[in-house]
């Protein structure tokens, strides 16, 4: 936890830190004074600060953000005293729209750049690792809510909609925010359509299964063995290859998942295969079915996982990819919460949720994977048009570029203030969410 923890604190400040640069650097292009820039927010007192010429940086003791104040504008920090007099030349407020527009989304758009770089140099530097969708030569393994679908083991997954996965790895996310769309299958040779039902989507929610929908058909190879294992009593070694029940030649996990608990107080034999030699063993299945044998997970030795190697100029426009194609995804996935029907918004999460993306054990490129993800997320949900987040002042901004007309001082306090509160109330919704969830399950 405590390395989930660091990762967490490092890549937001990294993230916040920039948003703001995002804010600040405009600002001082544009001769707008700025008098504190500050990672965290600093409420009575900051942790660390220093002044440098008009503006005091410095550290915050409450780790929900940053910002910087920009002087001659209505902002979190609600500091309107001077505002009834006449602005000077170097306040937000004295600028053209144009301007303040750009000062206003800057924060969002170093977001998004920031992402693009992240990518550019994790695609020089690891390249993209996928399992070719046609390499499943065997098909999918799917779980009872893929059964309830109308998914089968053993169908291979044509197309979802109108897209055609290349790599398995976006397959189970495609069939998720693909609602209304027919998943096309080859099942023994036939094309078979299986619709994406809001019903089907719900229960991937409530079950948490989207990767349980769809996996790869796999032999059944002893992986580990859970405690008190049936199996492992009874002489099975990891590296074990299944191959029979009772003396029927099975040759996938799934078959021995769906057969070995209608022997539940039986004796069964297994003819399994280790080191090349065949023998059989006999044990008594419990009455819960269940023998404690973890298949294996390592799906590289039965499917050539590829790696696309990237040059630097395949990166820069391989960079931009990645950030449109994540921010499709995150987009897709946020209008699933305003679905009351498939229960999404039961999910959203806050800060721990968030925390436990990052590995248990410290990795850099899975943290630079996802701080670039998380920088999409935060821009997106910045430049949403509610007040108190950069995508409200913008809308003012554009209505005062249409109409020609400056919305007062007390509308624009009035406005952050809902805002505040708005934000207020999701921030303690997904936060009492990961507490549900921490002390109550589910």
């Amino acid at each position: 936890m405590f390395i989930q923890i660091a990762q967490f604190v490092l890549g937001l400040s990294i993230l916040i830190v920039l948003h703001e640069f995002g804010h600040y650097l405009p600002a001082r292009w544009f001769d707008v004074r700025v008098s504190k820039f500050y990672l965290f927010f600093d409420y009575k007192f900051s942790l660390l600060k220093k002044q440098i010429g008009e503006t005091e940086w410095g550290i915050g003791w409450i780790p929900l953000g940053g910002y910087v104040k920009i002087e001659g504008m209505v902002d979190e920090s609600m500091d309107t005293e001077n505002l009834s007099d006449n602005p000077e030349e170097w306040e937000f407020r004295a600028k053209p729209a144009w301007q303040r527009l750009i000062i206003l989304t800057g924060g969002v758009i170093m977001n998004f750049i920031t992402a693009y770089f992240i990518y550019v140099f994790l695609l020089m530097s690891y390249g993209k690792d996928y399992l070719p969708n046609d390499s499943l030569v065997y098909g999918i393994w799917t779980n009872e809510i893929g059964h309830e679908m109308g998914l089968e083991n053993g169908d291979k997954i044509l197309s979802i909609g109108d897209y055609i996965p290349d790599s398995y790895t976006e397959t189970a996310m495609e069939i998720f925010l693909s609602e209304g769309e027919d998943i096309l299958v080859d099942r023994n040779g036939e094309e078979v359509r299986v619709p994406i039902t809001t019903e089907a989507l719900a229960n991937i929610i409530a079950d948490k299964s989207l990767y349980d929908v769809i996996r790869p058909r796999m032999p059944y190879v002893a992986g580990a063995f859970s405690e008190g294992s049936i199996g492992e009593a009874a002489g099975m070694q990891v590296g074990d290859s299944l191959v029979g029940l009772n003396g029927q030649r099975l040759l996938f996990f799934d078959e021995f998942f769906d057969a070995i608990p209608d022997f539940g107080g039986e004796e069964i034999a297994l003819t399994y295969y280790r080191d090349g030699l065949a023998d059989t063993m006999y044990l008594e299945v419990p009455e819960d079915g269940k023998i404690g044998v973890y298949n294996t997970s390592e799906v590289y030795k039965y499917y050539k996982i590829k790696n696309k190697e990237y040059s630097f100029a395949q990166a820069i426009g391989g960079g931009w990819d990645e950030v449109g194609n994540k921010l499709s995804g995150y987009v897709r996935q946020f209008k699933l919460i305003f679905n009351f029907e498939t229960r999404a918004y039961k999910e959203v999460g806050g800060f721990l949720m968030i925390l436990q993306q990052y590995d248990s054990a410290w990795n850099w490129r899975g943290f630079w994977e996802f701080t670039a993800f998380l920088s999409i997320m935060l821009g997106f949900l910045n430049i949403l048009p509610i007040p108190a987040l950069d995508g409200g002042h913008v809308v003012f901004t554009l209505i005062e570029m249409v109409t020609g007309k400056r919305p007062s001082i007390k509308v624009l306090e009035v406005a952050q203030m809902i805002g505040f509160f708005l934000l207020l109330a999701l921030l303690i919704f997904g936060n009492g969410q990961d507490i549900r969830r921490a002390f109550f399950g589910g």
